[in-house]
């Protein structure tokens, strides 16, 4: 094993000062949503909003003299490269990080905020690390790997080494999955401080990686997943080993059920966090009978999520929770007609929120027509009262799904 209990304690000595100490704080409210006993480490409180922060100070500072005068490259879409750049700064260290060319702006502009030299290049990570590697060897840069890196994962791994400070007695911890370097330092940690803890890892459904790698199965990999952070098609040779020997498990959540995690830290605990980091809550949401009644420890990863993102994963969370409901009501295509709907609407307490009249291309007659309504409401109960004020008026009404965007729905 390349990483032991003493190094993650070095690590933890190194970043004192450098790196926030984040909370782990019992979430009462999710407790009681969950039917578990929840802590959560509050890793989107560090100043680039992510864990990363802790691998890159420590690799950083292992760096010879000479390796720190001629600079330091790395690759990443996303939080990787703010906790390299962010930390090279502070360090006096020159820093290029590749990027591919679909990485939007803001995460762009924030990583040459901290002084970086940023290259767009690939039109995926792959093809980005392969130019990373190229500029590396050209210019006698050192490659700062994101999580395959013994320092790296020594540094991720004081998050649980300040977990068990906080809550000595937690029974499991679940943290999300990427390329491994969060869980097999944090599993290394954990597992040297109460062999008896349960660690627990969260994939992206459509990004199985450590648990393809662990049983060998032949898995398919890829797709669009809001979990970005944890979009790894391969996981590290070293977590890898790692997760074999301290690793208890792995699990896999759906996209919905990450956006409901997202939501849900929203409402509960005020924070903003990105996909990567509901995954472990996701899984609490996902899997209650595995986890109920035990001490979890769930780590928050990271909240940079894009604010439009965030937007749309909140208005499709009022969807699910009946907050949000979209009606279609045959109407007969005359004047004052739309004013009757609203007023039984307002009448029953529901908000219109958007109208689309369908009269062309809607299966009705020629005098008639479809009126599309997104209304909202308090609770499913209450977009009840609201369809059966509409049917009780005469009108036929149909409620639309999240999927069907003006179609017919369920």
């Amino acid at each position: 094993m390349t990483v032991d209990i003493s190094d993650i304690r070095t690590a933890a000595d190194l970043i004192a000062g450098h790196v926030v100490r984040t909370p782990t704080l019992i979430s009462r409210t999710l407790s009681s949503v969950v039917g578990a006993e929840v802590y959560v480490k509050f890793e989107n409180l560090q100043f680039t909003g992510s864990f990363k922060d802790r691998g890159a100070f420590v690799r950083l500072n292992h760096l010879t003299p000479d390796e720190a005068s001629k600079g330091v490259i790395a690759m990443s879409a996303g939080n990787h490269a703010q906790g390299v750049a962010y930390h090279a700064q502070n360090l006096g260290v020159p820093a290029t990080i590749v990027m591919p060319k679909f990485t939007p702006f803001t995460k762009v502009r924030h990583t040459q905020g901290f002084g970086a030299r940023v290259v767009l290049e690939g039109e995926t990570l792959e093809e980005s690390k392969a130019h990373a590697d190229k500029l590396a060897a050209s210019e006698s840069l050192t490659f700062i790997h994101p999580y395959d890196d013994d320092d790296i994962i020594a540094g991720q791994g004081t998050v649980a080494l300040e977990m068990l400070e906080d809550v000595p007695n937690l029974e499991t911890m679940i943290v999300p999955i990427g390329g491994g370097g969060l869980i097999s330092g944090c599993a290394v940690a954990a597992k040297n401080l109460n062999p008896e803890i349960e660690v627990i890892g969260v994939e992206a459904a459509m990004y199985p990686s450590m648990r393809r790698a662990l049983d060998g199965s032949s898995q398919e990999i890829g797709g669009q997943t809001i979990a970005d952070g944890i979009a790894v098609k391969a996981v590290g040779e070293r977590t890898l080993a790692i997760a074999r020997e301290f690793v208890d498990d792995t699990v896999a959540v759906t996209e919905a059920q990450i956006e409901e995690a997202i939501v849900l830290y929203l409402e509960v605990e005020k924070t903003v966090v990105e996909g990567a980091g509901a995954t472990p809550l996701a899984a609490l949401l996902t899997y209650p009978e595995r986890f109920a009644g035990k001490r979890c420890g769930l780590v928050i990863s990271g909240g940079n999520i894009d604010s439009r993102l965030l937007a749309s994963v909140i208005s499709r969370g009022l969807v699910r929770q009946g907050r949000i409901v979209s009606l279609r009501v045959e109407i007969q295509d005359r004047p004052g007609m739309l004013a009757e709907i609203a007023r039984l609407v307002g009448e029953a307490g529901g908000n219109i929120i958007e109208v689309h009249h369908q009269r062309l291309f809607a299966d009705v007659p020629v005098k008639g027509a479809d009126l599309d309504l997104m209304i909202e409401s308090r609770d499913p109960t209450h977009a009840q009262e609201i369809i059966a004020t509409l049917t009780g008026a005469g009108y036929n009404v149909e409620q639309l799904s999240i999927t069907s965007h003006g179609g017919k729905g369920q």
